[in-house]
């Protein structure tokens, strides 16, 4: 049920909504994200990150973001980045390194707006 004053397509410049067609769109990705919580898992795709991408079905746009290990274009085609961090993580980055890379700070830039608000 809508409630009054809510709008379901908010734009917020520069910020991917993560709502249920970003849902759809990135179900694979964050699948395949979903399955690194076993270590065998992370392993497999260390080995064979194209074939491990492949059993799970992601789409091109969905690929050519995690060859680059660009965390924003996974976001754009549909990655949560509750599930991306799994990903981060194989790929050697922190959840700072990430909140620096979607604010367009570096990663010291980041902790220290973080710290400035505590």
């Amino acid at each position: 049920m809508d409630q009054p004053g809510f709008d379901h397509h908010i734009h917020i410049p520069g910020t991917t909504i993560f709502d249920g067609t970003q849902a759809m769109k990135g179900y694979a990705l964050n699948k395949m994200c979903y399955s690194f919580n076993s270590k065998d898992n992370r392993d497999a795709f260390k080995a064979d990150e194209e074939g491990y991408m492949a059993k799970f079905g992601l789409n091109e746009e969905q690929k050519n973001a995690v060859r680059s290990r660009n965390v924003l274009a996974m976001i754009d085609a549909g990655g949560n980045i509750y599930y991306l961090a799994k990903l981060a993580g194989i790929f050697g980055l922190s959840v700072q390194d990430v909140g620096g890379l979607q604010t367009g700070k570096t990663t010291e830039e980041f902790k220290e707006y973080l710290a400035s608000q505590a």
